[in-house]
């Protein structure tokens, strides 16, 4: 579980047969091999590490769900390390598990603020809202607008110099991961909007073919 509070900006050094190895500082300290990392919003296994960098395998699963098949050696990427009881929780609750992936459809900027509109499919508008969360490359941002295909989220200047957004241009893609509480929400209306069945009578023993 993490926060969507990117803690570094990391530079890959390597990519090769679904193992990508990270230049990093201060994430390195405490890490583990086999403990997680969040990698532009993908929870993933550290493999290896040592004094500069780290280490970690992709299986062809993340690929097709993410954006970390286009990594390449020199690319900036978020970091961030699991969350412990005895860290604030900042951001919003973010599994790393990424639903989809998005496309900035434009970049702009609004005053101080950098406004980046993101197309997204179906199944993940459905769980946007406005006013809420949502993690773009592992980013814990707020939902200033949106309409059926895309969502807009306002960057501030802190998020644009220690995260990986100020690199992203109209086309680039993003992974997306929605509140996970929207998920649980839905998925209780519906089994209260489902009541009971015929089907369901007949499934526990109350009706008899």
């Amino acid at each position: 579980m993490f926060t969507g509070i990117v803690e570094e900006v990391g530079k890959v050094v390597s990519v090769r047969a679904g193992k990508v190895t990270i230049a990093a500082a201060n994430i390195l300290k405490g890490m583990e091999s086999g403990g997680s990392i969040n990698v532009n919003g993908v929870c993933l296994t550290v493999t290896g590490f040592d004094a500069g960098s780290f280490s970690v395998d992709i299986m062809p699963e993340t690929l097709k769900r993410s954006n970390l098949g286009l990594l390449a050696a020199g690319d900036r990427v978020n970091l961030e390390s699991p969350l412990t009881l005895n860290r604030p929780l900042g951001g919003h609750l973010v599994q790393g598990h990424v639903d989809a992936t998005g496309k900035v459809a434009s970049v702009r900027w609004e005053g101080e603020a950098i406004l980046i509109s993101v197309e997204a499919p179906p199944e993940v508008m459905g769980y946007v809202v406005e006013k809420g969360f949502i993690a773009v490359d592992g980013i814990s941002l707020t939902v200033v607008a949106k309409d059926n295909s895309s969502f807009q989220v306002s960057i501030v200047d802190y998020t644009r110099r220690h995260t990986t957004l100020a690199d992203r241009q109209a086309g680039d893609p993003v992974n997306l991961e929605v509140d996970i509480i929207a998920k649980y929400v839905e998925q209780f209306s519906r089994s209260r909007r489902t009541g009971i069945t015929a089907d369901f009578l007949q499934e526990h023993g109350f009706l008899v073919s």
